[in-house]
C-alpha cells in the first residue's frame, strides 16, 4: 500500500488510522531516516488510545511504554545499539506478548533478535516540499488483514 503523506498531521492520522485496525500481539516495524515522521506516526497512533501526554522517540531510552485498558503499547528506538545482540540485555524480548503492541523505529538494528514484523511502514522523503512517500508492506496475516482494512476504510492522507 502507497501513501503520500503531506503534513504532520496527515502522518498522525495515519497512525491512528492503523492503530483502529491493529491487534494486539501486532510487531510494526519503522523503517526510514532520522526526521521521516516515525515518532510522528507514533504519537497519532497513541493518542488513538487517547493518550494525552508527551510522546517523544526512545533515542536515550530505547523504550517508551504505555498502558492501556485493552492492549499495553512498546514504542522502540534501537538507533542507538551497537550490536543487535543488546537488544536481549535489555530484555527486549519479554515485552512481545499477546496483549501488546510493538512499534519499533531502526529494527534493522536488532536485526536476528526481534520477532518479524506483522506490518513494516517504510518512510521515504518524497520531492522537495511534497511530503513523505509511505509504503506499507504486509509481513504476515496479521499485516495483510491490517493493509486489507486500510484500504476498505479508504485511508488517505
Amino acid at each position: 500500500m502507497q501513501i503520500t503523506i503531506k503534513t504532520s498531521i496527515a502522518m498522525q492520522k495515519l497512525g491512528a488510522a492503523i492503530a483502529a485496525v491493529c491487534e494486539p500481539g501486532c510487531v510494526i516495524y519503522l523503517h526510514g531516516e532520522l526526521g521521516a515522521g516515525k515518532t510522528t506516526l507514533v504519537r497519532g497512533f497513541l493518542r488513538k488510545f487517547r493518550h494525552q501526554g508527551h510522546v517523544r522517540s526512545p533515542t536515550f531510552t530505547l523504550l517508551e511504554p504505555y498502558q492501556f485498558d485493552a492492549v499495553s503499547v512498546y514504542h522502540f528506538d534501537l538507533y542507538r545499539l551497537i550490536n543487535p545482540e543488546e537488544f536481549m540485555y535489555i530484555g527486549g524480548r519479554d515485552y512481545f506478548t499477546a496483549q501488546s503492541v510493538c512499534l519499533i523505529e531502526w529494527p534493522e538494528r536488532g536485526k536476528g533478535f526481534l520477532p518479524a514484523a506483522d506490518l513494516i511502514c517504510n518512510f521515504d522523503f518524497g520531492a522537495k516540499g511534497k511530503g513523505r512517500a509511505m509504503r506499507l508492506v504486509a509481513g504476515s496475516d496479521k499485516g495483510k488483514n491490517i493493509i486489507n482494512k486500510l484500504n476498505n476504510n479508504n485511508v488517505q492522507a
